[in-house]
């Protein structure tokens, strides 16, 4: 086996912190080399993020006809081809992913298309079609990633029953879709599919709907959901689901069938983390399972002298922002720039559609939970002049106070998620009400919901 020039940074994985971190090594001088088994963008470009984004960007229209039409503002049908949208979808990440590989060429970054099936002290394995070599490294930064979660009594079985790659490659729209989990994942592909025309089955095994979110949070997603028209049923079990005659069945532990002509499972995700070498390098793994084997990592994101690990794979927050801040984190301190602990604050955390959520830092639930004295203060959005043009007044917007200090940002409703950014600086900030006094909002702007929650009066939480 043949061995390439060494590297000073290796990484393994091509999504968005396989790839930041590539670029933040290059930037800092690194010899950097990064492998990637199949596409440069992960699942984030290619089988997440942003496919899901081009088709719920596409079919806003729908959501916003419906809303004025409630109004009797106006009326009338939009039809969407589906195929036309999966051609647009796959040109817009296809090219997004050759404008990555020049970002990386530019930065010197050598990219080596290929599978790391070894992992050895100083030295990786890396199968091409061109043959196997070897790269010897001094630091190695594992960002594999995460896949869907596969339970046996309700397998994907590339027919009637999907998961997320496989539905997001339909051309046509089926007449009935059942989706179990609703998580991020299915909460968004139910806002297409209804777009496209389907009939929604929603289910989850929780006792309410975005489980991770507020309760109230949840309360507005199911009575909007189900206005729409969606069957949303929490609280359930299923039993099986399974391709019969070319449908969906799916059968709760009642007995109950449910049937659709297709089904997408949406019930979480596994690690990425099943490469040679490791657990003789010292790695340990969290989970209850081989395919649940989440990598552990210390303070400063090591797995092992010199091997960190970054992003899903260590399952500390699924989200691809939180593994793109991990990623720079490891290359500084692997060259040298922080010895610090890491710290990423608090991290916003979004599910997009209609209605959008957003979650900053701390629930008041939580704090309270653990013997503290939160405060909450909130608005809704119907006192919002955006919200109400748009004929969305669902919603509120919810700021968590702890010694009075922002200590968390809860919304829901059209467009919340555009206040991340800002909800993410009050809390990492810790603002006071005086601070936020001195800030100026743009007006009209939904922003003002923000403003208006954290200058409202407060009540324990």
């Amino acid at each position: 086996m043949t061995s390439v020039d060494p590297a000073d940074l290796l990484i393994v994985g091509g999504g968005p912190a396989g790839v930041d971190a590539a670029l933040a090594g290059a930037a800092l001088g690194l010899q950097t080399v990064l492998v990637e088994a199949a596409e440069l963008g992960g699942t984030c470009l290619n089988r997440g993020c942003i496919p899901t984004k081009v088709l719920l960007g596409a079919t806003d229209a729908a959501d916003e006809l419906a809303a004025q039409s409630r109004l009797k503002l106006a009326e009338g049908r939009i039809i969407f081809s589906l195929a036309a949208l999966q051609t647009r979808k796959d040109r817009l990440v296809s090219g997004s992913r050759t404008a990555l590989a020049a970002t990386l060429a530019k930065a010197g970054v050598r990219v080596d298309a290929g599978r790391v099936t070894r992992i050895s002290p100083g030295s990786a394995r890396v199968d091409t079609p061109k043959g196997p070599h070897s790269v010897p490294y001094r630091f190695c930064i594992l960002a594999t990633g995460s896949r869907p979660a596969v339970y046996p009594s309700m397998a994907p079985d590339g027919r009637a029953v999907l998961d997320s790659t496989a539905l997001l490659g339909l051309t046509q729209v089926p007449e009935s879709l059942i989706i179990v989990g609703a998580g991020a994942i299915g909460l968004e592909f139910a806002d297409i599919f209804h777009r496209l025309g389907a009939k929604i089955v929603l289910l989850d095994g929780a006792e309410r709907i975005a489980p991770a979110e507020d309760p109230d949070v949840s309360k507005v997603l199911t009575q909007t959901l189900t206005r729409k028209g969606c069957v949303v049923r929490a609280g359930v079990r299923v039993k099986k689901l399974a391709t019969v005659d070319g449908h969906a069945v799916l059968t709760l532990d009642t007995g109950e069938d449910i049937h659709a002509e297709k089904a997408l499972v949406a019930v979480g995700r596994f690690p990425n983390s099943d490469i040679p070498g490791l657990a003789d390098l010292g790695v340990r793994f969290l989970g209850d399972g081989p395919s649940r084997a989440w990598i552990d990592v210390n303070d400063h994101l090591l797995a092992a002298p010199n091997i960190y690990a970054v992003g899903d794979v260590n399952g500390r927050t699924l989200l691809a922002h939180a593994a793109s801040h991990q990623a720079c984190y490891a290359v500084r301190h692997a060259a040298g720039k922080t010895a610090a602990p890491y710290e990423p604050g608090a991290i916003p955390g979004c599910i997009y559609g209609n209605p959008e959520t957003l979650r900053v830092g701390r629930l008041s639930r939580e704090l309270a939970a653990h013997g503290l004295e939160p405060e909450v203060s909130e608005v809704q959005l119907a006192a919002n002049p955006m919200a109400q043009a748009h004929a969305a007044t669902a919603g509120f917007v919810r700021v968590t106070w702890l010694d009075g200090r922002v200590a968390g940002v809860t919304a829901v409703g059209r467009g919340v998620a555009a206040m991340g950014t800002l909800a993410t600086l009050l809390v990492n900030q810790g603002f006071t009400r005086d601070d936020a006094e001195h800030l100026i909002f743009p007006h009209p702007g939904l922003d003002e919901s923000l403003r208006a929650a954290l200058l409202a009066g407060r009540k324990k939480g």
